[in-house]
């Protein structure tokens, strides 16, 4: 096939993200939607959804070095379809995209690959746990048990993840609603990964030891049509106690968050519970206060380096937080559909 051709091909089903991701608005059409009281099932789920329209892999990870420098690490493996139906080859509609990211307060790492499926160069398996693109993976025995490794031009990783905590069911059961009109996604987290590992930088070898969170979260309208973006926030405190909401933007702004306690009993929370306001009222907001009335929750979130911009084929903000007020901890910030 034409290198032109396959590139054109693989950025065509993420090119409505990079137009302010209003895109993830537009009907599902013949796709598969996320249904309201489905079991989620593992490791089965781990695995790809095919018959929705996007889906993503994530994993973020708070670490510090030996002399106490802080840093974050970012892993994400994109799936997106061209049509709703499976196929073998070169006529699978399935398309893949991998971001890996480094941060340090001086510097921000960034990498991107992109592959067509079902010709081994990228895709997901559930059980053993895989997910690849190219030399990129993110795989293991079982899920509590992961390795994770990626490089860039000017920067790489490879770390082992050992869970500490149960899967996090997001929203009613893993139902993950969107906007008031009903836009949903199935959405879960194991947010209590313990991290030991290396990265490599340019003044060398480091070596780390942390706290990660992954997301998985699949659908085929995501959005409404009127919503341009996201705040999301995976907020992890020194009590042991976890937090997770989001703040989508339209007309009418739409939140959602789960309180997750240090055992993993997880609250979810109803639209307008999480409050998040920028504290700077110009420019891309990289600190952050975030209220939860419930829990005496007000923080303030600062972004360990403001310049963590995602400079791949869908642009975005993502990078490592501190949290400072009521609650004391580290976490990581992402914004979408903010512009550059």
């Amino acid at each position: 096939m034409n290198v032109k051709l396959l590139i054109l091909l693989v950025l065509l089903p993420f090119q409505a993200l990079a137009q302010g991701f209003a895109g993830l608005g537009s009907e599902a059409g013949d796709f598969a939607q996320p249904e309201r009281g489905h079991v989620l099932t593992f490791p089965e789920d781990h695995g790809a959804h095919p018959a929705f329209r996007i889906e993503w892999w994530y994993m973020t990870a708070n670490l510090k070095g030996a002399d106490g420098r802080d840093y974050g690490l970012q892993w994400t493996l994109f799936r997106s379809a061209l049509a709703p139906v499976d196929g073998q080859g070169w006529e699978t509609p399935q398309v893949y995209m991998g971001h890996a990211a480094v941060t340090t307060p001086e510097a921000h790492f960034v990498a991107e690959r992109l592959a067509r499926g079902g010709i081994g160069q990228a895709g997901v398996t559930a059980s053993p746990f895989a997910a690849w693109i190219d030399e990129w993976a993110l795989m293991g025995p079982d899920f509590d048990h992961l390795t994770m490794r990626a490089q860039g031009s000017d920067f790489g990783y490879d770390v082992a993840l050992t869970a500490k905590g149960p899967l996090v069911l997001q929203g009613d059961r893993g139902y993950s609603f969107k906007s008031a009109s009903g836009q949903a996604s199935h959405y879960y987290s194991q947010p209590f990964f313990d991290l030991t590992g290396t990265l490599t930088l340019p003044e060398g070898e480091v070596a780390v030891t942390g706290q990660a969170w992954f997301d998985h979260e699949w659908s085929s309208q995501p959005l409404a049509e009127d919503q341009t973006g996201w705040d999301w926030f995976s907020l992890s405190f020194d009590t042991g106690d976890k937090l997770m909401g989001f703040v989508l933007r339209g007309e009418s702004d739409y939140t959602s968050a789960t309180w997750i306690a240090a055992d993993g009993t997880a609250t979810p929370l109803p639209n307008g519970a999480f409050q998040a306001e920028p504290v700077e009222q110009t420019g891309l907001p990289t600190t952050w206060r975030v209220t939860l009335a419930e829990q005496g929750l007000d923080v303030t979130v600062t972004a360990l380096n403001p310049g963590a911009w995602m400079t791949t084929s869908v642009p975005y903000w993502e990078g490592p937080v501190t949290i400072t007020g009521s609650h004391q901890g580290r976490g990581y910030l992402e914004m979408t559909g903010r512009g550059d």
